[in-house]
């Protein structure tokens, strides 16, 4: 009877045996998500030095028009580090790690050529459930004189304005506490007078916080844009043929618009952040960007904060450069500069963001975010 273990001893082995069981699940989760994130990072990098540049046409470019005041600010480079409701644009893998129970985001940029892009996204967390958003980009591109063959001068006053938009719904989780994953479902619509196309995409993202137990370092994956070609139809493709010889009534046919490639990207990214002072921080980002139909781009950005009894000021900067300039310069867009400001009031947490991105040809684009949680 002596040697028989008591029942307090036998409860505790099988208490340390489960806890044993559940951290080696965790771990093993833990090393096939790493392998994961490693095959695609290989698979990136294999095909970015194989591949020759494809410059050209693709559909949808505004898919490519950046959003949020903050994560411009630092460059897009934050393929790591965005999170909330601002990552369904800039990595849904970000999504699931949003502070807030709810959160809500409007922003507006000044874009090139008098165009304005509006930007408006909630996002609420369902328990373990995950985190889901929903989102909406709308370009405004104005008034265009209407031009045709029979009317080139615009004579007849008339005119016309193109609608462009894309609704985006968004699913976030964290697997576990440090690896998180993400995917934003979008429906494409542009209208142009009568002709029109629409179509849909998918953007995947992954994220890795304190990688290789390294505090504040991140790794961020994610694949944007994956969907169909898309092509314009409509009424404003028909035309009216006539015979030579006037024994046939008018008869309309209708042209065959081209299809297009949607601007597919492939984007890695590395972020460092750590405390200066108890009331200071410092963060790092850097990330390569891979496009089917356009030159590998490199961006580099930084934040710096201090925080203050309630809330917090930031500063940002940050610069992308193209891989490859042989065929003439087509940096278009350069360096980033931006501040934010946030302060938590009771029960809601108010963020206010301004971004400047200096552009060649152009005048330089403003943004400005306001942010909500709950």
């Amino acid at each position: 009877m002596a040697n028989e273990p008591s029942n307090k001893t036998m409860q505790n082995c099988s208490m340390e045996d489960t806890s044993t069981g559940e951290l080696t699940m965790k771990t093993v989760l833990q090393m096939k998500i790493v392998l994961l994130i490693c095959v695609a990072f290989t698979l990136v990098v294999t095909v970015a030095q194989a591949q020759a540049p494809r410059v050209g046409t693709s559909a949808a470019s505004e898919l490519l028009i950046p959003v949020g005041a903050r994560d411009l600010a630092i460059g897009g480079a934050s393929i790591a580090t965005t999170l909330g409701v601002e990552s369904i644009y800039w990595n849904p893998g970000g999504l699931g790690r949003m502070t807030e129970s709810a959160e809500g985001m409007f922003s507006y940029m000044s874009y090139i050529a008098d165009i304005g892009v509006s930007y408006g996204a909630v996002a609420a967390r369902f328990g373990e459930f995950g985190t889901v958003g929903l989102s909406v980009k709308s370009i405004g591109i104005g008034e265009i004189p209407m031009t045709t063959a029979d009317d080139p001068e615009n004579e007849s006053g008339r005119y016309f304005s193109p609608v462009y938009f894309v609704l985006g719904l968004s699913y976030g989780r964290q697997l576990t506490d440090n690896i998180g994953a993400g995917i934003t479902a979008k429906v494409i619509s542009e209208t142009i007078d009568q002709v029109a196309a629409n179509g849909f995409a998918f953007d995947i993202g992954i994220q890795y916080h304190n990688l290789a137990s390294l505090s504040g370092l991140a790794l961020g994956v994610t694949i944007k844009n994956i969907g169909p070609q898309m092509q314009f139809d409509g009424a404003g493709l028909l035309h009216d043929a006539i015979t030579t010889d006037g024994s046939r009534p008018v008869q309309p046919y209708s042209s065959v618009a081209a299809s297009f490639e949607l601007p597919s990207l492939v984007e890695v990214g590395l972020g460092y952040s750590a405390p200066v002072q108890n009331d200071m921080q410092w963060s790092l980002n850097t990330s390569f960007t891979n496009n089917n139909l356009y030159l590998d781009e490199y961006r580099v950005g930084g934040e710096f904060g201090y925080m203050f009894s309630g809330g917090g000021l930031f500063g940002r900067a940050g610069y992308s450069f193209l891989s490859d300039t042989q065929e003439g310069d087509q940096q278009v867009f350069g360096a980033t500069f931006g501040v934010g400001i946030n302060y938590q009031t009771e029960g809601t947490k108010i963020t206010l963001d301004y971004a400047y991105r200096s552009a060649k040809f152009f005048d330089g684009n403003n943004v400005i975010s306001v942010k909500l949680g709950f």
